[in-house]
């Protein structure tokens, strides 16, 4: 058995001239200088939409906070605890009103 010329993979038969594969959409030969620029650009993208999204986090539990009923005002929660006070209080109240 005569051993077989490795394939392109492409199906075209060995031996044939291989046809350059044409890019399709938006991908396009750059350059490393480019590639540099929009991978920094997406990295800050991406951080200002985690910081947006952090400050939205933040702000939503600090109104979360202020209508918890806390026992020294001065305490401020950790996010775990505010969600797992409010979730106690929740049920809490929620207990009170199947019960009254």
């Amino acid at each position: 058995m005569p051993a077989e010329a490795p394939s392109s993979g492409d199906g075209a038969e060995p031996g044939a001239p291989r046809e350059r594969r044409r890019r399709r959409g938006r991908a396009r030969a750059r350059t490393e200088a480019l590639l540099h620029t929009l991978k920094r650009s997406r990295r800050v993208k991406a951080n200002d939409r985690e910081r947006n999204r952090m400050h939205h986090l933040n702000a939503a539990l600090d109104e979360l906070r202020s209508v918890l009923p806390t026992f020294p005002d001065d305490t401020k929660l950790t996010k775990i605890e505010t969600l797992r006070f409010a979730y106690n209080y929740i049920w809490a109240l929620s207990e009170t009103l199947r019960l009254a």
